[in-house]
């Protein structure tokens, strides 16, 4: 018997909710749609998988058995998915290489010639994910390598070099009332609205959020962004402020919205990142050297990731 992952996709999304309509909202389909696809699931298993009620969608014991089954299912075809893919950009000579929202600032287009020049023949595959991955793809095997912020959950995991380290500033819609002011002291804003990352992004969005700077202090979330566009109507529109790399100054310009220099909190750094486990492959090798070299830290990029 041959079973479409996604009809195991949208049983495991009714399994977690234990409710149609929570399923097909995360789904983003209708609810008669996901009904049909549950009910053809059951009908190839020739089995009742879900107890109807007013209440939601309870799991029967074959479909409580199927539920604790799928994860391990699914997981070991995404695992499969991700490395066919990677394997068949190898083959084209494609690297991907994940970003979150500025990548290495002004360095970027120079890391990517001088791999290059390093590399005839190759070319890079920029592929941005949205916070609520730090890793920028490299997590879930979408990316070989990656240029992102530093520090970030899961960062022990993986090979990091640090390429550059600048200050963090704070965004603000213009007409703030403290936007006229050349520099903001971090303990002026605590009881602001803060424009936050998603909860999925871990301790990443305390990070932005400056928990640790705060003594204590509770922090208010006037809204969530995912994305850079998302982020900056959310402060243009006044929902909230938000902690920023000074780099942001520079690559996302808007009349409604300022970036001033803030006192009170740490820097932030841009790092280059691989995955550690097994071989290096010599090509995300040469990459990392390439973003050492340009970024200053030659000594480094003599050595490379191990």
């Amino acid at each position: 018997m041959d079973v479409d992952t996604r009809l195991l996709r949208y049983f495991a999304a009714v399994a977690e909710e234990g409710h149609l309509t929570r399923a097909a909202e995360r789904l983003f389909i209708s609810q008669p749609a996901l009904t049909k696809q549950i009910r053809q699931l059951e009908a190839l298993l020739g089995t009742e998988l879900f107890v109807r009620s007013r209440n939601g969608m309870a799991l029967t014991e074959a479909g409580a058995a199927l539920a604790a089954a799928v994860p391990g299912v699914l997981g070991a075809w995404d695992t499969a998915l991700r490395t066919t893919t990677a394997a068949a950009e190898r083959a084209a000579r494609v690297l991907r290489v994940g970003f979150v929202a500025s990548a290495a600032n002004e360095l970027t287009q120079r890391i990517i010639a001088e791999f290059a020049r390093r590399r005839p023949g190759w070319r890079v595959r920029m592929l941005q994910t949205g916070w609520e991955d730090p890793t920028a793809g490299l997590a879930g095997g979408e990316a070989d390598v990656a240029l992102l912020r530093l520090p970030f959950p899961g960062q022990e995991d993986l090979g990091v070099e640090v390429l550059l380290t600048e200050d963090r500033w704070l965004a603000l819609p213009a007409t703030h009332r403290l936007a006229g002011r050349e520099v903001i002291d971090f303990s002026d804003v605590l009881d602001e609205p803060f424009v936050a990352t998603p909860e999925a992004s871990g301790w990443w969005r305390d990070h932005w959020l400056a928990v640790e700077e705060r003594g204590g202090h509770p922090v208010t979330v006037g809204a969530v962004a995912s994305n850079p566009d998302e982020w900056l109507n959310a402060i243009a529109n006044g929902y909230g402020i938000s902690l920023t790399p000074e780099a942001t100054a520079r690559f996302y310009r808007r009349p409604d919205v300022v970036y001033r220099p803030v006192r009170g909190v740490s820097r932030s750094r841009v790092g280059v990142a691989w995955p550690r486990t097994g071989e290096v492959p010599q090509v995300v090798r040469d990459f990392v050297r390439s973003a050492l070299l340009v970024s200053g830290d030659g000594d480094a990029a003599r050595g490379g990731p191990g």
